[in-house]
């Protein structure tokens, strides 16, 4: 068994909603059916109990071994605690290989399940040793390594639970909610809108101190100190005992409290000064340690936090209680879980001492012993869960302290001996206040109620009712995507929307040019829902990026299928019929937003049918209202876009809007039909949208289709009286489209330009000449600048050949060079003639038959 081709597909895809690993799989004869490996069922099943029955996929009754890798690695994901449930295996053309998917939560476990998913199945092949208990150890601690921590991943599923988008930007903490100018970022526990002067402030706690004990917000008297003599002579100030502790620091690192002699005071200078270079001695406030959430204007969530401890037994040490302690599932070496693992270090052995005790000690049944004086839950702490308990008094305390320094989201550390009363009733002080705080504690603690931290974060992050989205719609067909993109664009940014927008041309944001070259892909379509100032997004939608990666979003408002032609790459990654393509190209279709609109062409059958695989509702466009797809739609009251006496029609029940098609300067005049076709799906995904009646007709009279706003797309030019349309058609239905055209505009002798991309099937760059040599009277021929796996001179021959039966073609010439072709046909016209340039090289070839036209005026 040869696994090759492993793909990570991080949004939807050809075969899920769900993000999946794929990979090629091929199988000798023997491994085409595990009942030809005797023993092996067995033998797995030994080594993997847990994968449960081995059906049989699709209509065949074996199972190969393929099937058995993608059972194993989704299974081997969910008993390492991740949570997967789709996986499937398809048989291609290609006796014994399959195409597998296997569902993944995080891609790096995906990749190294599938991988120990092939060590196992070899194993079992083989009868060798396969620690299973290792394999899965090893899972999980990928897993723990790179999924979002407790506190962010609440946050993340809170945004989920709304509908709000999310992407991780590192592989840190910082996530992105939304798109474009509607998007939020976080960090951990910390929003965009928080400044780096409020973070700031919150890290140098003498001054926290003094702007609360300004806003009135009790907090323990203290000062920062220089030295060990510096810090007990403010001790003394103060009077002890006293806490001692790094001036900026966090997580209780280097924090000593209860300080009551000088021999402690010089051990926690010792201490703090491990961690940074000024030190504050403050007040022991006696008391429990309580951690106060505010979020926004409100308190949230409040936690008491205990010390990390042990309460004896009367037979064990107290080494052995921690270690016991440590055993707790719930317990874990970082972050990721909701307590973390008592550390038995110096301070805990210096904790020990200050009550007389050592490691070894055995304590008596009952008998509590602690082993750090601060409460942080990062250094092996509980919590109790006690927000119902809170005074309000304390609640407009702990606001308060928050605004003061300029937190949005802010864990206040309180000493007091209760949060029921006020905290001046009691002696008590707020000692710390801490950006970015963390959440485990509210999250799940350890005795009391969790609390919905996540939904609070979210509510704070974005309005009731908004979801951080903005309008994206995606285009996908064989012929006319860049134009119908470049024109719902136009048609968005005239209705006021800034723009983003990808093709095969490049990036544009406001239409400006940000990256060239084919750009159809999801990395591109990602880079522009990155963007600040983008208020929706029209994305091309290649079938090279839908397979390689799937849909760069989770949906979209507007899906725009133009049309299925054979010419698409037919015969690559094993989409080899018009069937195959089509269920590839609904991908969008299918991931259209609920109440969001499919647009599709109801004179492609094949378009029409996927009406039925869409969430949202659709419009119908065709040129024809006659068609009886559309005449159907119509009458139950469903949006629909056609021609009608030359007129653009959009109607819905009884809303009709017309359009002359005069004023519509693509489609000059209403006579080039794959224009007015563009125009049309246009025209009904604005609408989709809910651009306005009057924008679209403005941008509609203001995309003129030349070089500037549609390069490639029928551009048209005057050269010494000749026409000359320059063009990328690059397969049969585009030159079929561009024939019919060209039929309908006057001309004295015709001639074309062209050649032929060599990813393309034999018959399909046969198959675009000999409609080319029905049409025109010269045929000029050139070899185009990437071959694309073709030997000199393959295409050219096949281009040739495809003119043999030429019924009009009259004179054929081989060119070597596009420029030179292009050169060579300009020459050759007279007034009133007629070439059709098909292109390869976009820019340069337009700006090259711009130059020359601008030297002939």
């Amino acid at each position: 068994m040869e696994v090759s081709r492993v793909r990570a597909l991080r949004g939807p895809n050809l075969w899920s909603h769900h993000t999946s690993v794929e990979a090629i799989v091929t199988c000798s004869p023997q491994e085409q059916s595990i009942g030809e490996l005797p023993g092996f069922e067995s033998r797995l099943r030994v080594r993997f109990p847990q994968i449960g029955g081995l059906q049989p996929f699709g209509h065949y009754e074996t199972i190969p071994l393929a099937h058995v890798l993608e059972l194993v690695a989704l299974h081997l994901q969910a008993e390492a605690g991740c949570p997967v449930t789709f996986s499937r295996t398809t048989a291609t053309l290609e006796t014994g290989t399959y195409q597998v998917v296997v569902e993944y939560s995080e891609e790096d476990v995906g990749r190294q399940a599938l991988e120990l998913a092939q060590q196992l199945i070899e194993s079992a092949r083989n009868d060798t040793p396969f620690d299973m208990l290792a394999a899965l150890a090893q899972l999980r601690a990928t897993d723990e390594d790179v999924r979002l921590g407790p506190s962010t991943g609440a946050i993340v599923q809170a945004a989920v639970a709304r509908n709000i988008p999310f992407r991780r930007l590192t592989e840190g903490s910082m996530v992105m909610f939304g798109w474009g100018s509607r998007a939020r970022r976080i960090q951990a526990a910390e929003i965009d809108a928080t400044g780096a002067i409020a973070e700031s402030i919150a890290q140098d706690k003498e001054l926290t101190k003094k702007l609360l004990d300004a806003a009135g917000v009790p907090v323990p008297q203290g000062r920062g100190v220089s030295d060990p003599n510096d810090a007990w002579a403010a001790a003394m100030e103060i009077g002890l005992p006293v806490v001692i502790k790094p001036k900026d620091g966090n997580q209780g690192k280097g924090v000593t409290v209860n300080v009551t002699t000088r021999e402690q005071l010089d051990a926690g200078f010792k201490a703090a000064s491990e961690f940074r270079d000024d030190i504050l001695v403050e007040r022991y406030l006696p008391g429990h340690d309580y951690r106060l959430l505010v979020v926004g204007d409100k308190l949230v969530a409040a936690a008491r936090r205990e010390p990390p401890q042990v309460v004896g037994d009367g037979e064990r040490s107290v080494r052995e209680l921690v270690e016991q302690v440590n055993l707790d599932p719930r317990r874990g070496d970082g972050h990721g879980t909701s307590l973390t693992k008592i550390r038995f270090d110096d301070i805990a052995i210096g904790t020990l001492a200050q009550n007389g005790l050592t490691p070894d000690s055995v304590p008596a049944i009952g008998q509590r012993v602690v082993l750090r004086n601060n409460a942080n839950l990062s250094t092996g702490g509980s919590a109790t869960d006690v927000t119902d308990d809170v005074h309000p008094e304390v609640a407009a305390r702990a606001v308060a302290a928050a605004h003061m320094i300029g937190l949005d989201i802010c864990g206040v550390d309180l000493v007091c001996d209760s949060v029921l009363k006020p905290i001046e009733d009691q002696n008590g002080g707020i000692v710390e206040v801490n950006a970015a705080p963390g959440l485990r504690m509210h999250l799940a603690p350890s005795f009391g109620k969790p609390r919905p931290i996540g939904e609070a974060i979210v509510d704070t992050l974005f309005k009731d009712g908004d979801d951080g989205r903005i309008p994206i719609v995606a285009v996908t067909g064989t012929n006319g995507k860049t134009t119908t993109v470049r024109l719902i664009a136009h048609l968005l940014t005239a209705g006021g929307l800034r723009t983003g927008m990808t093709n095969t041309d490049g990036v544009y944001i406001e239409g400006r040019r940000i990256e060239s070259g084919d750009c159809s892909g999801p990395r591109s379509a990602r880079n522009v829902l990155l963007h600040p100032d983008v208020d929706a997004a029209v994305f091309e939608t290649a079938r090279g990026g839908l397979l390689r990666e799937g849909l760069a979003y989770d949906k979209c408002q507007v899906a725009v299928v133009t049309n299925i032609g054979s010419g698409d790459h037919l015969g690559l990654n094993y989409i080899t019929t018009l069937e195959d393509l089509a269920v590839l190209k609904r991908v969008i279709v299918q991931n259209v937003a609920v109440g969001g609109m499919a647009v599709l062409n109801a004179a492609d059958p094949t378009v029409a049918a996927m009406a039925e695989r869409t969430r949202g509702e659709v419009t119908l466009f065709a040129q024809d209202m006659g068609n009886p797809v559309m005449a159907m739609h119509r009458a139950q009251g469903r949006r629909v876009v056609f021609v009608e006496e030359g007129y653009l029609v959009a109607a819905q029940e009884s809303f009709v809007e017309r359009i002359d098609l005069k004023e519509v300067p693509i489609t000059r005049g209403g006579v080039v039909g794959f224009q007015v076709e563009n125009v049309m799906a246009s025209v009904a995904a604005a609408w989709g949208v809910g651009t306005s009646w009057d924008a679209i007709r403005l941008g509609l009279k203001t995309f003129v289709g030349e070089s500037d706003n549609a390069p490639g797309r029928f551009n048209v030019f005057d050269y010494k009286g000749a026409t000359v349309i320059a063009d990328y058609g690059h397969n049969p239905d585009a030159i079929a489209a561009l024939v019919n055209a060209v039929e309908s505009m006057p001309a004295k002798r015709r001639s074309v330009v062209i050649s032929g991309a060599g990813d393309r099937r034999d018959q399909d760059i046969t198959q675009q000449t000999e409609i080319l040599g029905a049409a025109f009277d010269d045929v000029l021929l050139y070899q185009d600048q990437c071959q694309r796996g073709r030997a000199d001179g393959e295409v050219i021959a096949l281009l040739r050949a495809g003119l043999s039966n030429a019924t009009r073609t009259e004179h054929v010439e081989e060119i070597n060079g596009e420029f030179v072709a292009i050169d060579r046909a300009l020459s050759r016209l007279g007034d009133g003639d007629l070439c059709l340039i098909l292109i390869d090289q976009v820019d340069a070839a337009l700006a090259h038959i711009t130059a020359r036209v601008k030297a002939a005026a």
